[in-house]
């Protein structure tokens, strides 16, 4: 690294990488391998809030928590069985997995493999300058070939009445859980407000899972999201959409909620409130200003070499093009061949080379769990294409008929182009199940080609097959 003979403060590197989540501890350690000089800057811990507060502690809890639902199972299939709930064995893991919240085992290799961490609020001086705030004094980085921001998302707070100032939780209080709590009001249906109420309530606490909108787990298919609401309701969750929650107040170790919904307002109390009404992008004091951009945007447009801008690069949720590590991880891929100059050494030559966010996949981990990938049927439609739609029922496939299971594909054809553009899967390990529909859609493999495939029986992913049946019922 070079030092500027007129700043004793500041650093000459190659690339400068603004916020260390998954995709820029990825991003640094590629460059680094290509040989480039790269400087990482962090306020918070390094490796961001996948490791510590969302992915890693909270499939965790659920993986907890589905053991416990499995062992209700037994009740008819092997025995009996008695259950004395604890969160203690999950919360044990949580701290084992993220070292105590110490982010050592994210830093060190970083610092190891020769990138230079600097610890403080970075903020952008113009193209190809980063100066940081760090408890010593204002560090000054200078980037040869550019910048890349990955500064990620914090949990949003919606303007409620009363709320601001007491002791509510986002998933980042989640996931320092030790016990689980007598009552809890989860104000939230996406994938972060409905995993946690039904893990929560398998360990049981008494869940109220409030929506604003008409239905739980909004962007996805609605029959995925009928098939959710119903297993929480009856797993103990009281499920309210259509309903806001319009006052908070909070007075010895309880909150007193005043909801409004279809059938007027309503006084809840409970011990905890949840706050998961999705991510706020950290952009506002990051100096976008000084590179030509809008500093109150809500997302860094991007090409699809992620860039940003002169010297300006832009990966993970600050690009809204998905909040998913994935597509951070991915990103950083894409970023890398573009600053190494190595697209056009590989055989991907051409757009493969670069992003392409039409398969983006996705997994929301209730039980069971629902993977998506592409377009749904609305979107779909939405887009002009001439639609054609394949529904299965995976309680009537042979596998899940012996585990009981309730579940679903959807695939979604275009059927011009007799390609899959999106699809579906809620089953057990559902993630998994969209993998092959992941190949299909982003490969663009025909319809009639996937119907020829062997697959393996009796499994889960067999009624993928039913579902591209259905499709050849319309000529697709």
């Amino acid at each position: 690294m070079q030092d500027d003979p007129h700043t004793p403060d500041s650093h000459e590197v190659d690339v400068v990488v603004l916020g260390v989540g998954s995709g820029g501890e990825r991003l640094a350690h590629r460059l680094r391998e290509g040989g480039l000089e790269v400087a990482v800057v962090e306020s918070g811990l390094v490796g961001g809030e996948c490791p510590f507060h969302g992915c890693t502690p909270s499939k965790l809890l659920i993986r907890s928590a589905d053991v416990l639902a499995e062992a209700r199972r037994v009740e008819g299939l092997a025995g009996s069985v008695r259950l004395e709930p604890s969160l203690a064995p999950a919360a044990a893991r949580i701290r084992e997995a993220n070292h105590d919240w110490d982010d050592e085992a994210h830093a060190g290799p970083l610092v190891e493999a020769g990138a230079l961490l600097v610890r403080g609020h970075g903020r952008l001086d113009g193209p190809g300058r980063v100066q940081v705030a760090t408890e010593a004094g204002t560090v000054l980085l200078v980037a040869r070939r550019g910048v890349v921001l990955d500064t990620g998302t914090d949990p949003a707070v919606p303007p409620v009445e009363g709320l601001a100032g007491t002791p509510f939780w986002t998933n980042r209080e989640a996931a320092a859980l030790t016990e689980a709590p007598r009552s809890l009001a989860v104000l939230g249906g996406g994938p972060i407000g409905t995993e946690l109420a039904q893990a929560l309530a398998r360990f049981g606490t008494r869940v109220t899972l409030v929506e604003d909108g008409e239905r739980l787990l909004g962007p996805e298919e609605p029959e995925a999201a009928a098939l959710v609401t119903d297993v929480l309701r009856e797993e103990g969750v009281d499920v309210r959409t259509s309903t806001t929650l319009a006052r908070v107040a909070h007075a010895h170790g309880r909150f007193d909620l005043t909801l409004e919904g279809p059938a007027g307002a309503e006084d809840l109390e409970v011990e905890r409130l949840l706050v998961a009404t999705g991510r706020a992008p950290r952009l506002r004091r990051i100096g976008l200003a000084t590179v030509g951009l809008d500093p109150d945007a809500d997302v860094v447009d991007t090409d699809e070499r992620c860039r940003a801008g002169e010297r300006l690069w832009a990966i993970g949720d600050v690009t809204g093009k998905g909040a998913f590590t994935s597509v951070a991880l991915y990103q950083a891929d894409v970023v890398a061949r573009d600053l190494l100059d190595t697209g056009t050494d590989r055989e991907e030559t051409g757009p493969e080379a670069w992003a392409d966010y039409r398969a983006v996949a996705r997994v929301t981990f209730t039980d069971p769990e629902v993977g998506a990938v592409g377009l749904t049927e609305a979107q779909a439609r939405e887009h002009g294409l001439d639609v054609a739609v394949g529904l299965a029922d995976v309680g009537r496939a042979p596998r899940g008929w012996m585990h009981g299971a309730r579940g679903l594909v959807k695939v979604v054809a275009d059927r011009r182009a007799g390609v899959l553009v999106g699809a579906t899967t809620v089953a057990p390990y559902g993630g998994e199940v969209i993998g092959l529909l992941s190949t299909a859609v982003h490969a663009r493999v025909p319809v009639r080609t996937l119907r020829r495939m062997h697959l393996a029986y009796p499994t889960f992913h067999g009624t993928i097959g039913v579902a591209l049946d259905k499709l050849a019922e319309q000529g697709v």
